[in-house]
């Protein structure tokens, strides 16, 4: 009773704070969304067709479907410094290469992953990807590639300077003419390291924790470490609760030393977890200057773990995260609410009838209340078998909106496999962790056919699931989401990676009345890439309330990995809705500087340096 009152009486303190803080709704929707979302991977050249593990261990053939049910995954870096972004799409069975497609600047790509040395990765022995990461790890202007797999991690140095010349490079100029000429070449350099190791993880991200100007990376861990699930000693390999479950994979924090080196320093640091880790997010949650984790966990809830100044991590046992989630998959960050505090949603599992967990949207109120405080409402709590998630405006109404992809398993349309997992799950632990005991699914369903969902911000206080009104209605089973803007015309394009199912790719088509801003930061200091530092943009509101001349404030922290199995172009993005000036941003470089910058123009994409010495 106490734990309940407790919760209900923090539960009002965030209502308040929400009620308190929200702003007019204003008429977003009147004639339609302000946006259309056109599916054109075909006419693009994105082919991809994602290929799902299979093969496994025979004792799991009966539920493989269950077990094998992730690694389609999609990342966006610039891979050839050429000013625009590009893809790489992962596979997840023997035989059946990744993709690495190179932007042509016309809105369409082209494979090159085998004359780049990235795309045979997924051989028996070695294990199959499950997610892929970007960043610059050793500061030489290239973007370097970690890739997540059931079996061995690949951590692939770009060579893009060594054998192309300088003059050749377009660099941190103004995007100008694609260059899908200039293919890079990756060496791999996990062997001899600490990243040479099993592991059966579905995430990673790139972060600075000790600010030391160089990448660090944090695997996360699903299935335990200990099994090859191609080659199982036991079959008890399952989670040993379907809430609060333990043994799960290791996760693993690498320190990066220089020159290719990384050192596990997971336990030294205090950022172990084994709670089924499906997704991982940094920022710097509690205000200090020091980039965090969070963790989305399936069977458990969430976890939070603050940097205190790069020396240790400290899980916090009592923010918030304790007892309402129990199947993370997915952590995207955004300012809903335009008044520069992050929100954290973590996806979870809903199904009329049987469950309902409710996906999760956090108001991180740790700087000011020491406590992350749950909001989701309505659509955004309910979206189903709910998977990768992104935050973006995709509008330009100045106004975060979320896109969230659904579905697990679509098999038989006619015989549904949920009666059998309730029955599983109201087992005890020591039943349900032999994946022997669980029944055939046959060919059954689970959380099938759902389709993706995109939620319209309507100006801080709700969102309106408007996908088929702007074109969204595939019911593939969706993973992992990514938002970028492709053609470097100011609009957020989304891509949807898909188990067992084709690369989607959604142009979007925003309202041109609507202007917008985006920053590519470069650090001097910090890391090259500026991951971790924060950006806070101030502009007149568009819609200001009878008789007031108000400013909204949005914050985006440039991150290395978020979502689920996926990575965002790491360019931020700004809607203005019909805002035609911005009043000023804020920098708070990772090394922990900060900037001021006024008179910006709107409507242009600019490259920010960090000051080379001390304001």
């Amino acid at each position: 009773m106490r734990t309940f009152v407790t919760a209900l009486f923090f539960g009002l303190i965030g209502f308040t704070w929400w009620l308190d803080h929200s702003a007019p709704t204003p008429t977003h929707l009147e004639g339609g969304a302000g946006f259309t979302l056109r599916e054109v991977s075909a006419e693009r050249g994105l082919d991809f067709v994602h290929h799902p593990p299979r093969q496994l261990d025979p004792r799991l053939a009966h539920i493989e479907p269950n077990i094998a049910g992730t690694g389609a995954a999609v990342s966006v870096a610039d891979v050839n410094a050429d000013g625009w972004p590009d893809l790489y799409v992962t596979n997840s069975h023997f035989g059946h290469a990744n993709a690495l497609y190179l932007n042509r600047g016309d809105g369409s790509f082209v494979d090159v992953a085998a004359e780049a040395g990235v795309a045979e990765l997924n051989t028996p022995g070695q294990g199959v990807s499950m997610a892929s990461v970007w960043g610059d790890i050793d500061n030489d202007g290239d973007a370097d590639l970690y890739v997540a797999m059931w079996g061995h991690g690949k951590l692939f140095r770009n060579d893009l300077q060594d054998h192309t010349a300088a003059s050749e490079l377009p660099g941190d100029a103004a995007p100008g003419d694609a260059r899908p000429d200039i293919v890079p070449r990756f060496t791999d350099i996990t062997p001899g390291t600490d990243l040479d190791r099993w592991m059966n993880g579905n995430s990673a991200v790139w972060f600075d924790y000790d600010r030391d100007g160089l990448l660090d990376l944090y695997v996360g861990g699903y299935f335990s470490e200990v099994h090859d699930l191609w080659n199982l000693e036991t079959t008890e390999i399952m989670q040993e609760s379907f809430e609060f479950a333990r043994n799960g994979g290791r996760n693993v924090l690498y320190h990066n030393l220089g020159d290719g080196r990384f050192e596990d320093v997971t336990a030294a640091m205090g950022a172990e977890s084994t709670r089924w880790t499906y997704a991982l997010a940094s920022a710097d949650y509690d205000d200090d200057g020091w980039p965090d984790l969070y963790l989305a966990n399936d069977y458990g809830p969430e976890e939070c773990f603050l940097n205190r100044n790069g020396e240790r991590f400290e899980l916090q046992d009592d923010v918030g995260l304790g007892d309402d989630s129990k199947s993370g998959m997915a952590v995207a960050l955004g300012d809903v609410q335009n008044r520069g505090r992050l929100a954290v949603f973590v996806t979870n599992i809903s199904k009329a009838g049987y469950l309902f967990q409710g996906n999760n949207l956090r108001l991180d109120l740790l700087a000011e209340q020491g406590r992350f405080f749950n909001i989701a409402d309505g659509e955004v709590a309910d979206c189903g078998w709910a998977w990768g998630a992104q935050f973006g405006d995709l509008d330009n109404d100045g106004w975060q909106d979320l896109f969230v992809a659904n579905g697990f398993i679509s098999a038989s349309k006619d015989a549904d496999y949920w009666y059998d997992m309730s029955k599983v799950s109201g087992g005890t632990g020591g039943i349900f962790v032999d994946a022997a005991n669980w029944s055939a699914m046959e060919g059954r369903s689970l959380s099938g056919y759902e389709r993706s969902r995109v939620l319209h911000n309507n100006g801080g206080n709700s969102f309106t699931d408007v996908a088929e009104l702007v074109g969204v209605d595939d019911r593939y089973d969706g993973r992992a989401v990514a938002l970028a803007d492709l053609e470097n015309r100011g609009a957020l394009d989304v891509l949807v990676a898909n188990q067992d199912g084709p690369l989607l790719l959604y142009r979007n088509q925003p309202d041109p009345r609507h202007h917008w801003i985006s920053f590519r930061l470069r650090g001097t200091r910090s890391n090259r890439d500026a991951v971790g530092a924060r950006v806070t943009l101030v502009f007149p509101d568009p819609e200001p309330t009878a008789g007031e001349q108000g400013e909204l404030t949005q914050v985006r922290f440039v991150t290395a990995g978020q979502g689920f199995s996926a990575q965002n172009d790491q360019r931020l993005h700004f809607g203005l809705g019909t805002s035609e000036r911005i009043t000023h941003v804020d920098i708070r470089w990772p090394s922990g500087d900060e900037q001021t910058l006024e008179g910006l123009a709107v409507d242009r994409l600019h490259l920010l340096t960090e000051p080379p010495e001390s304001r």
